[in-house]
């Protein structure tokens, strides 16, 4: 036994002397890195304590109802809620591939009745612990914990990923919501002076000094706008519907009233584009899925050469479960094991090469992620400086249009032009409005999606955001 034991612990020495990790160790692969973006004006200055340092970048847009909404989202939507079990799954992974790092031990206890035709019927029971761990030599332990980590990592960007799309659909219908309940305000408004034109009109008609037509203008104009009502009525119901689910409600459990004020268009911090991209958790999950790959190749090799196990058991066995205790038989064994596979048909060399193959397509999609994340940063950045050039505009059109307005219905009271002057423009008036509302939630949508372009309120190294793993905790 002495003997044995001498060996192992040479063979032991031996391997963790000579151990060593097979497989190609890992490098981040070369992407687009550009130095400046093309539309960089749609930049503004904003203090250095902001939302981007606490994490909570829904709070740039200032309002309170917003902010409720989102933390409800946070907690309750069930999208989030599969990406949180796919992450305890993952961590759940790389616990067990760590798991190997130690030995097994086990325990049996057994009893057999043999004979035959020509000999007694005999009983023997036995009961024996038993230790066995795999050396790993060539690293496949260690390739198959890092390729999990980063397979953690990655599922950890995408738990933050899920819930920044989650963040920025609420902030989106919520906009629409509220632009909706000031579209809905302005054709009242609208409605009410078109009544009184109408009326004016009809008492025209009746004093002779207006034509029929007048009157069928002025009536098709107001029972066009009462259509318009409704359809507004009918996308508000939409969008709060939608809101509902993002919270992970029935829709009759979610009632928001009406208010007629959009959030003030926020600012957005100066940032580098190589800062927006890296913090960005769709880029950093792909990019640690090729981290991952690139461990699998190794995992994939390490399958070519042979496997060394250190074994040993100890026990005891008798005729009967009693004889274990009272009269045993000590048995133990103890000493190496060497294992190598000597054919198998390919799969071996099929493993590896589809291993590497994994590892190309996972290189291809991190390259395309951050090519889109550049796509997403540039589109956001041309529509806020766009749209904050064409909210000036249409503000000079409002105040354009409501002139034109009052001269036009100057002179149909003079009874210098027709109602059909008139109607035209009430309606250029109401399009003006209409469009300066539609220009100010468009700003907001921009704001909102700059700011998921560059990640929201998510920091690289924190791994679930600012919600956390509730049941992993």
């Amino acid at each position: 036994m002495k003997l044995s034991l001498l060996s192992t612990s040479v063979v032991l020495a031996t391997a963790l002397i000579g151990g060593c990790t097979l497989g190609p160790d890992y490098r981040v692969p070369t992407t687009v890195e550009p130095s400046a973006l093309r539309y960089d004006q749609g930049w503004q200055p904003m203090p250095a304590q902001s939302w981007a340092s606490s994490g909570r970048w829904w709070e740039v847009f200032g309002d309170t109802e917003l902010n409720a909404l989102i933390e409800e989202a946070n907690q309750r939507n069930q999208t989030l809620a599969q990406a949180e079990a796919r992450y305890r799954a993952a961590l759940a992974q790389r616990r067990l591939s760590t798991g190997e790092y130690s030995p097994t031990l086990s325990a049996a206890l057994d009893t057999a009745r043999s004979g035959g035709s020509e000999v007694s019927t005999e009983t023997r029971s036995s009961a024996q612990l038993g230790i066995s761990w795999e050396l790993d030599l060539w690293g496949r332990v260690r390739r198959q914990v890092e390729s999990d980590t980063a397979a953690l990592e990655a599922s950890a960007a995408d738990l933050a990923a899920a819930r920044l799309s989650i963040q920025s659909a609420v902030i989106n219908s919520y906009i629409n919501l509220r632009a909706q309940d000031l579209q809905y305000r302005l054709l009242e408004q609208t409605l009410a002076s078109s009544a009184r034109s109408a009326q004016l009109t009809r008492n025209q008609y009746d004093a002779g000094i207006v034509s029929r037509a007048d009157v069928i203008q002025a009536e098709t104009q107001l029972q066009s706008l009462r259509s318009d009502l409704y359809d507004l009525q009918n996308q508000r119901a939409l969008e709060q519907n939608t809101i509902a689910a993002l919270l992970g409600r029935a829709p009759i459990d979610l009632q928001l009233e009406v208010v007629e004020a959009l959030p003030a268009v926020p600012p957005i911090p100066v940032q580098l584009p190589a800062e927006l991209i890296a913090r960005r958790p769709d880029v950093v999950s792909a990019e640690r899925g090729v981290a991952a790959a690139n461990a699998d190749i190794g995992v994939a090799i390490t399958a070519w050469l042979p496997t060394l196990t250190l074994g040993g058991s100890a026990g005891v066995s008798g005729g009967s479960i009693s004889d274990l205790w009272d009269t045993p038989v000590r048995v133990w064994s103890v000493g190496p094991s060497l294992a190598q596979t000597l054919f198998d048909g390919g799969r071996r060399s099929a493993a590896r090469d589809a291993a590497l193959a994994r590892y190309d397509e996972q290189v291809a999609a991190y390259r395309q992620t951050v090519l889109d994340a550049l796509a997403d940063v540039e589109n956001a950045l041309a529509t806020t400086a766009i749209l904050r050039e064409k909210a000036v505009q249409q503000d000079r059109l409002v105040e354009l249009a409501e002139e034109n307005e009052r001269v036009i219905t100057n002179r149909y009271q003079s009874g210098l032009v027709s109602y059909l002057e008139v109607s035209i423009a009430q309606n250029t008036t109401l399009s003006a409005k209409r469009g300066r509302i539609s220009v100010t939630s468009a700003r907001l949508a921009a704001a909102a999606e700059l700011a998921s372009a560059i990640g929201g309120g998510w920091q690289v190294g924190d791994d679930v955001g600012d919600a956390g793993v509730r049941s992993a905790e």
